[in-house]
């Protein structure tokens, strides 16, 4: 059955709404770092303000562009997915469990990428080497499970000396995002064994192993 897109699309919508407004809660009302952290289940389970000016776990590649090539390539991603929800929700036999996965991984992408696009400008958040101010804002989080903490050593490239916890500090757009890939592997995973039986049920029994006989002539 063809599915309509525009209902997926506006699903994206609401997750970007509730990701930004999460997001400009937490700038405008929470201190940044440690002292503003707001505990909600006993130590571990906390709502800390950070910013990360990279990618997953604040991995920076070096250079002056760097953050400018992330967010270009996660708009140019970000509309790719949109396009290809389209073209799923078009066509008969998809699982809806892949579309709702694909669905996810847009707003959560959307939601991020106006962190990187937009917040330089609005928030005045870019970083104090940042060679300009569009494109270079930085992604605000604020989920942190608060289970296990350790430095990394200096030697380490790119991250040597940082902090690094068990689960990183996340936001509402990156729950998004890992809800929605689990949703497509399961769907494919699903839609994998449902083809599996159906050329099972259709295989023929010489072709699937069973002995032949032969009438004799």
């Amino acid at each position: 059955m063809i599915k309509n897109p525009w209902k997926y699309y506006l699903i994206a919508l609401v997750i970007i709404l509730i990701d930004q407004s999460s997001k400009l809660w937490v700038h405008f009302n929470m201190e940044m770092g440690y002292p503003g952290a707001i505990k909600l289940i006993g130590n571990w389970f906390k709502i800390h303000y950070t910013l990360n000016p990279g990618m997953a776990f604040g991995i920076q590649f070096g250079f002056r562009y760097d953050k400018l090539l992330l967010t270009l390539g996660r708009i140019v991603a970000t509309c790719m997915i949109g396009r290809y929800i389209w073209q799923l929700a078009r066509e008969e036999h998809i699982p809806v469990l892949l579309l709702w996965g694909w669905t996810l991984v847009l707003g959560g992408a959307i939601g991020n990428v106006i962190d990187s696009t937009l917040y330089a400008i609005l928030l005045d958040n870019a970083p104090y080497n940042a060679p300009m101010s569009w494109f270079y804002g930085q992604v605000i989080d604020m989920i942190y499970l608060d289970l296990w903490e350790a430095k990394l050593p200096a030697w380490l490239p790119l991250i040597g000396g940082s902090y690094l916890s068990l689960l990183p500090i996340f936001n509402i757009a990156d729950v998004a995002i890992f809800l929605g890939v689990v949703a497509i592997l399961w769907a494919r995973r699903s839609s994998f064994w449902k083809q599996g039986e159906r050329m099972h049920a259709t295989t023929p029994p010489s072709a699937s192993g069973a002995p032949c006989t032969r009438k004799p002539g």
